[in-house]
């Protein structure tokens, strides 16, 4: 099989290492791919626009690609996948109107409701004065129950969301949001990521994990797209995963294939883990970053296979995937300024000793040039160890991520050590 893999992110470097080293698998394309993702045997990268549709099927026409893979949700809410199906090829990626569970809040919580999902109550509002004022007030009728959260309705690479402590915070943050917007409760616990496997009828789950979003130690500091994540979790292991599927996963895509737009593709369930069970937090329309890099190592059969069967619309009833013993720990190192504007072009030492600390190192956003590598975005690298459990692992992470090194780099020191605080990110 020839697999064409959208985009150029650690996520994406975690999807080429892993269905590069397949049986089966003769040749990724990545487009466009990165430095240290063209480095991986039976990778190589071309520089394909992502956002482009003509482009991408283009791409793909010339690689005889038999499987696409979109790895993050803009090409998605582009209709990427719209264009290459159209095209004649299987695509592991949703519609564009599918995709919607991802970008568009507001779309979300109509799904979500209609499908019977728990979640926060909360209520969408759309871009104007007179719904800015309608959200205020909506806020002010959640703030005696506590916190507040306020969430811009679109695509905002996972930092669109402020928990916000009072009403005051609340109302800033509302009117700092210029379009529609969405006013939820806050709720209460440890967050989990459900990542599923879907062909537009069937879902099959991949191992649990956590998803540490804020910057610094002690879940201080704004939200990012993600400092670090590890797998499985103490508070929702990965036996729980099947009762998951049937409380959100699959009322979701039922619901979706009842209004015409079958979802295809990876559907991410952001959860929070409240006292009163599972509650949703939001739909992403695709593999998580950074919990892929996590996750990926801990997945003990082929994945190219599972995911053509889902762009065919046909997995299996019923498949539990296996994995491998133990537990998996991924450290975010990310530029000085991120998740703000983030400062590039420094030289990173350090890179030669996680592999000989047994580490695994994804590459997010970096450039070889003149000998060496270089920061050229903001998270710039995850890196992952294994171990027999979760404290194991992060010791293998730790080490290689306490060398490496470059002017202002950023992360943190607590990576799987516990649940983070509540209301983490509700």
């Amino acid at each position: 099989m020839k697999v064409l893999l959208l985009d150029s992110g650690g996520r994406e470097h975690a999807l080429a290492w892993k269905l590069a080293a397949e049986p089966g698998v003769n040749e990724v394309l990545v487009a466009p791919g990165s430095d240290a993702i063209g480095r991986e045997p039976r990778v190589r990268c071309e520089p394909v626009d992502p956002l482009d549709p003509a482009a991408v099927v283009a791409a793909a026409r010339r690689f005889a690609a038999e499987l696409v893979v979109i790895g993050p949700e803009a090409p998605l809410a582009a209709g990427v996948a719209d264009a290459l199906v159209a095209a004649g090829f299987a695509v592991f990626g949703p519609s564009a109107a599918a995709a919607r569970i991802e970008s568009s809040k507001a779309f979300c919580r109509e799904i979500a409701t209609a499908a019977g999902v728990p979640m926060a109550d909360g209520r969408a509002f759309p871009a104007g004065p007179a719904a800015t004022a309608a959200a205020r007030d909506f806020a002010a009728s959640l703030a005696a129950r506590g916190g507040i959260v306020v969430k811009a309705d679109g695509l905002a690479a996972g930092k669109g969301v402020t928990v916000c402590d009072t009403l005051v915070d609340a109302e800033a943050a509302i009117d700092a949001i210029d379009g529609p917007l969405v006013v939820e409760e806050r709720l209460v616990g440890p967050e989990a990521s459900v990542i599923a496997i879907c062909d537009g009828r069937r879902a099959i789950a991949l191992p649990i994990s956590r998803d540490h979003k804020r910057l610094a130690d002690g879940d201080a500091g704004p939200n990012t797209g993600g400092m670090g994540a590890c797998s499985p979790l103490d508070d929702l292991p990965d036996d729980a995963a099947e009762e998951i599927l049937e409380r959100f996963h699959r009322p979701v895509i039922a619901e979706l294939t009842r209004r015409g737009t079958p979802f295809r593709g990876a559907l991410y369930a952001g959860l929070l883990l409240t006292d009163a069970g599972p509650r949703l937090l939001e739909f992403n329309a695709r593999f998580g970053d950074p919990e892929t890099q996590a996750i990926l190592p801990r997945l003990a059969s082929p994945l190219g296979p599972l995911l053509l069967s889902a762009a065919l619309g046909a997995l299996p009833d019923e498949l539990a995937l296996p994995v491998f013993p133990g537990a998996t720990v991924g450290i975010v190192l990310a530029a000085a300024g991120y998740p703000g504007t983030p400062v590039g072009g420094d030289r990173i030492d350090g890179l030669d000793t996680a592999k000989d600390a047994g580490a695994i190192v994804f590459h997010g956003a970096t450039r070889f040039h003149d000998g060496a590598w270089w920061t050229a975005g903001g998270r710039i690298l995850t890196v992952v160890g294994r171990g027999p459990d979760l404290a194991a692992a992060r010791a293998v992470a730790e080490q290689p991520a306490d060398r490496i090194a470059w002017p202002g780099m950023q992360r943190r020191h607590d990576i799987g050590v516990a649940p983070e605080p509540a209301g983490a990110r509700a």
